[in-house]
């Protein structure tokens, strides 16, 4: 049975994350303290110097060579388990859904979009805004370390993953993120269907003043479409343009700059047993102290600044909720008891599973506009409804 001192850890721990939340939001929604200018800079310092600062001192700080072997291999196992299942399930799919939107004259979404999507929900949670500090709470400073070593694999590994899900993506439908913008694809379509017409127009007038032998105007015209048709298709991209792409795409991110960085000095600082000089460490430690309550207040002025509370819709949002607060920590729970983890290192990772949508996640799917609404609703949800979830997965861990 959960002790009330339990329950007041827990309270104590997320009560100073709500503040923050709940200032930014009545900053916008009520007191009308911030324009859309205002909070776009606070969202773009937090990400391009906050959080990278904050993400450089955990992963400097975390002894790449002294990493929890059980929780590594359960959080690689729950993550990659899950997401060869989805690629499975698209792979499975497409050719259905390929042949139901040629049925309906409706293009179908792509399965690839669903696989981030499900994925991200459920394998990425918010570790360094709210895992940290709540977990630190619960069960001493031991657990950050852990988190600093799931923090590690999230941003080397997975986060890499999304993007290049991501990037393969938008170069498949021959859109790039990087680099000049090339023409619209909008505007080549309509470009080469006024061609056609024309085409069109000349071929029916010569067929209709010339003997074509038994061949009628209409059948010359629909060859005309269809050879401008199969022109205008695009060949598919390869894979090393994709991932020429996505790397150019990884070099343009602060966060990935900060994990690197922080890993290469980790490597050096941990073998050869030197510190950081002190004037760098105060010099990041000031500006990182401001990214969790600056990340969870611009969480609030989002809030705020949203038409509606769930974007997605009553249904996406229970299925969202499922895969965050249900799916991904029973894969953590079954990948621990795989490698055999037990006591608080399992409570840990099954907890910090259980934690709300990754706030970075919704800005790459905001940005390759990608389920997007969903996205939102995982973070807006997840705040509210973390307090109760944690408190009752503390209680069944502890029986």
């Amino acid at each position: 049975m959960i002790t009330g001192s339990a329950v007041y850890q827990v309270v104590e721990a997320m009560a100073p994350l709500y503040t923050a939340a709940a200032l930014g939001y009545a900053s916008v929604r009520w007191l009308k303290a911030f324009s859309e200018e205002q909070c776009a800079g606070i969202n773009r310092f937090v990400a391009t110097y906050a959080m990278p600062a904050l993400i450089f001192d955990m992963v400097s700080t975390n002894d790449p060579y002294a990493m929890n072997g059980r929780l590594v291999a359960a959080d690689t196992l729950q993550k990659g388990v899950m997401l060869l299942g989805l690629v499975a399930w698209a792979a499975w799919s497409s050719p259905r859904r390929r042949d139901t939107s040629a049925g309906n004259g409706k293009v179908a979404a792509s399965p690839l979009q669903w696989v981030v999507t499900a994925f991200s929900m459920a394998q990425l949670p918010s570790t360094i805004v709210m895992g940290v500090p709540l977990l630190g709470a619960l069960y001493g400073p031991t657990s950050k370390d852990l988190m600093k070593q799931i923090v590690v694999m999230q941003l080397c590994v997975w986060y890499n993953v999304v993007i290049f899900m991501y990037e393969y993506m938008a170069a498949k439908d021959g859109s790039t993120k990087v680099g000049p913008a090339p023409a619209s694809p909008e505007n080549v379509e309509s470009t080469e269907v006024q061609a056609a017409q024309q085409g069109m127009a000349a071929a029916s007038q010569t067929t209709s003043t010339a003997v074509v032998g038994e061949a009628s105007p209409t059948h010359g015209a629909n060859a005309e479409v269809a050879e401008a048709e199969d022109v205008a298709l695009p060949p598919p991209p390869s894979m090393s343009h994709v991932a020429f792409v996505t790397g150019k795409k990884v070099l343009k991110i602060p966060n990935t700059y900060a994990t690197f960085l922080g890993l290469f000095w980790a490597l050096i600082a941990f073998k050869c047993r030197i510190k950081m000089p002190k004037i760098i460490v105060d010099s990041l430690f000031t500006i990182q102290t401001t990214t969790v309550g600056l990340s969870m207040f611009s969480s609030g002025t989002f809030m705020a600044r949203q038409p509606q509370f769930i974007p997605c819709g009553y249904v996406i949002a229970l299925v969202s909720m499922i895969l965050k607060f249900l799916i991904g920590p029973m894969a953590m729970l079954l990948a621990s008891f795989a490698i055999g983890m037990k006591g608080t290192l399992l409570r840990i990772a099954v907890i910090q599973a259980a934690l709300p949508l990754s706030v970075i996640s919704f800005v790459y799917a905001k940005e390759y506009k990608v389920h997007a609404d969903i996205m939102s609703t995982g973070v807006i949800l997840g705040i509210f409804i973390l307090l109760p979830v944690t408190i009752v997965y503390y209680i069944l861990l502890e029986l």
